[in-house]
């Protein structure tokens, strides 16, 4: 397992695993493209990413496995704090601590560019991550407001 910065060419893999696992909370939410078109498994797309990387200048990790993109994350700087945005790990290779490999990752990468805390959105009704989360010593910090069916929740942790 090696954990490192994406490139342009990495792009449209990392959209594949991005889509992919969040597809697995759309699944068990009832989440469509129909109703749900800002949720992460459907407005994902090559362009957003590249996006992230050139105008908004995201640091972007993927988590490679045998030369597979199996897990990945990046990280937003919004006003005068950090986010960890769309941390997450391919079906297939679940339970295999790469989300919390790449979890690690982002808090010392976080740290390197001078902060000491860092946020992620979390669907409100996922219990399941959000209790995986809390094991992590992330806590409820506030909202994030509604999106399409679902709410979403900000929560964060000292790094």
């Amino acid at each position: 397992m090696e954990i490192r910065r994406i490139t342009e060419n990495d792009i449209p893999e990392c959209v594949r695993v991005i889509r992919r696992s969040f597809q697995t909370v759309a699944d068990e939410f009832g989440f469509t493209a129909e109703k749900d078109p800002k949720f992460t498994s459907f407005a994902t797309t090559n362009e957003k990413l590249e996006r992230q990387m050139h105008v908004e200048k995201r640091p972007m990790y993927a988590c490679f496995v045998d030369g597979t993109i199996a897990g990945y994350y990046s990280l937003r700087i919004i006003g005068g704090g950090i986010e960890l945005s769309n941390l997450c790990a391919l079906p297939e290779y679940r339970h295999r601590k790469i989300g919390e490999s790449l979890m690690y990752h982002s808090f010392d990468r976080a740290r390197e560019l001078g902060f000491s805390e860092i946020v992620i959105g979390v669907v409100e009704a996922n219990e399941r991550v959000k209790h995986w989360y809390e094991s992590y010593g992330f806590t409820k910090s506030g909202e994030c407001g509604e999106y399409d069916t679902f709410h979403c929740i900000l929560m964060k942790r000292s790094i």
